[in-house]
């Protein structure tokens, strides 16, 4: 590894994925990872929420992001004030979440949210396109698959091997009017070192994500 550096192939697989995005005419942007409880309501997580105990929690009225979808709401509703015809919208980022400590899971770990919106076809059809322009460009052959979500109600989910890489939905959907959207939508967020793991062959996920221990899927503390 010292003789041939490369890029982490985390960072590397961001700047891929986001090229592809920008080549097809999506607008990158960055948000904060800290957002306020009312953000987390208007996506229908209260106190009652199976994920309210999945939040970390800074104090009474702020968190660490769980996901990217109530800034991509809020970018989304303003930018659609002052364009015509479709928008299209995506960030890659960190979020985190008190998960399970299985081998498919991290609590601090990156993902890629995109979203079309008034799209200029069939909101479902361009779901699909939006899923075959990531998958693509990683190279991996996938499912999709019809889920239940806590969140969106249904999903359509995005599998390899069996193992759940993304979920995408569209609208209009009974979250949008808490977000001032009216338009129809297409989006889809994907777990990227979940994507990277399968890609590679690994075991755990944690050799390809942020780590102390891990460094190219190689341990350092042996």
């Amino acid at each position: 590894m010292m003789e041939h550096p490369v890029r982490h192939k985390l960072a590397q697989l961001e700047q891929d994925l986001a090229q592809a995005l920008v080549d097809d005419g999506f607008l990158e942007f960055r948000t904060p990872t800290i957002i306020t409880r009312s953000a987390l309501e208007k996506m229908g997580i209260g106190r009652e929420h199976p994920l309210h105990e999945q939040v970390f929690w800074l104090d009474e009225k702020r968190c660490l992001r769980p996901m990217l979808a109530p800034n991509l709401y809020y970018v989304m509703r303003h930018l659609k004030r002052n364009a015509k015809g479709p928008v299209k919208l995506f960030e890659i980022g960190t979020c985190y979440r008190k998960e399970s400590h299985g081998s498919n899971h991290l609590e601090e770990f990156t993902m890629l949210n995109l979203v079309e919106l008034d799209p200029a076809g069939d909101a479902r059809e361009q779901l699909r396109k939006h899923i075959s322009t990531i998958m693509n460009t990683i190279g991996l052959d996938y499912e999709l698959v019809s889920c239940s979500s806590d969140v969106y109600v249904e999903t359509t989910d995005v599998e390899v091997n069996g193992v759940e890489v993304a979920s995408g939905a569209i609208g209009p959907h009974k979250l949008d009017p808490a977000h001032g959207i009216k338009a129809p939508w297409a989006g889809v967020g994907f777990g990227l070192e979940r994507l990277l793991m399968l890609k590679h062959g690994e075991d755990n996920v944690k050799k390809v994500g942020r780590s102390l221990i891990y460094l190219q899927g190689v341990r350092l503390d042996i």
